[in-house]
């Protein structure tokens, strides 16, 4: 699907908070050597870090020579380290490792090519293994002048209490509705505006959900979801329906909204049909248990996402509670 890539897209939609708050430190040049961007998986932290870093390199026009290079991924006062693909596998890597940030120390002690400032993202920075952590931590601990560290991270507990004491962080809220028809409408252009009316809703505020929702990861994943709540999996269905979600960047999340919205549609249709929360006829779950079963699927999803638990083992959990085992 094409659409607009963090690395060149226009000033960031939302975000007033943060966004006021670099400025302001930016305006009266007090900017912290390294910055923390929070926020749930898809929110538009990358998106952020670019536009950070295009204020630092003074390539906020987009038709300048600047931001055509940061467009381009060959501007040399800016280094932007991710997790890798697993050619292998056909995956993003579980990974950040030492080798990929080993270029960091190198690139922030070298004078400014264009005489400013050195511009590191880490997009992911939860991703770091112990390693690659520890070599940020020190480059942290004495960082060189007119540099800026910046780290994305939906994740925030899983990294060294070390590096996040040392970063300031702005937290990225999830966009309103309005900011959301605002963005899809630029990101997924060739969406029909009917598809992305129906997406929005199930993002909750993510672009990068939204976006998973209309490519053919949301079809497969709401085939998945359909098939759970037709038949109830047995254990070995179940870890073939985790092993799909995961291997689909978002898969998680978006997995868990289409299931737990279509758990709601069917509460609300049972609870109209019913007018009560008795035990319908036919032997199914009541509107009142469903309820309970959205409930318990929520608070799994945003316990596994807040404090980075094993996702395989939560959707096993998720499909369990489904299946009523």
């Amino acid at each position: 699907m094409a659409g607009t890539a963090p690395r060149d897209g226009p000033e960031p939609v939302g975000h007033d908070d943060a966004r006021r708050a670099f400025e302001e430190a930016w305006g009266a040049g007090r900017l912290h050597h390294a910055w923390l961007l929070t926020g749930p998986e898809g929110i538009g932290k990358a998106s952020f870090a670019f536009w950070m870093a295009r204020v630092l390199l003074k390539a906020t026009a987009a038709d300048s020579t600047a931001a055509r290079r940061i467009a381009a991924g060959s501007h040399a006062d800016l280094l932007y380290i991710a997790r890798g693909m697993d050619e292998k596998r056909q995956r993003m890597r579980a990974e950040i490792v030492a080798d990929d940030v080993r270029p960091i120390g190198q690139f922030l002690h070298r004078t400014a090519a264009e005489d400013g400032w050195r511009v590191v993202i880490v997009d992911g920075a939860d991703f770091m293994n112990r390693s690659a952590a520890n070599a940020i931590l020190k480059i942290l601990e004495e960082p060189p002048p007119r540099a800026i560290l910046i780290l994305t991270c939906a994740a925030p507990g899983r990294l060294l209490p070390t590096i996040r004491s040392r970063c300031r962080t702005l937290r990225l809220e999830p966009l309103q509705p309005g900011q959301m028809q605002e963005v899809l409408a630029r990101v997924a252009a060739e969406s029909a505006p009917e598809e992305i009316a129906r997406v929005a809703p199930l993002a909750h505020g993510s672009p990068g959900r939204a976006l998973a929702l209309l490519a053919g990861d949301g079809a497969v994943l709401g085939g998945l979801v359909a098939r759970v709540l037709e038949t109830p999996p047995d254990e070995g269905a179940m870890y073939e329906i985790a092993e799909s979600v995961l291997k689909r960047e978002n898969g998680f999340p978006v997995f868990f909204d289409l299931l737990c919205d279509a758990i709601s549609k069917h509460a609300r249709a049972l609870a109209l049909r019913d007018g009560r929360g008795g035990e319908s006829a036919d032997g199914s779950l009541s509107a009142h248990r469903l309820a309970e079963l959205w409930r318990r699927l929520t608070d799994l999803r945003v316990e596994t996402e807040r404090f980075n638990l094993d996702k395989q083992q939560a959707l096993l959990s998720g499909l369990t509670l489904v299946s009523g085992r």
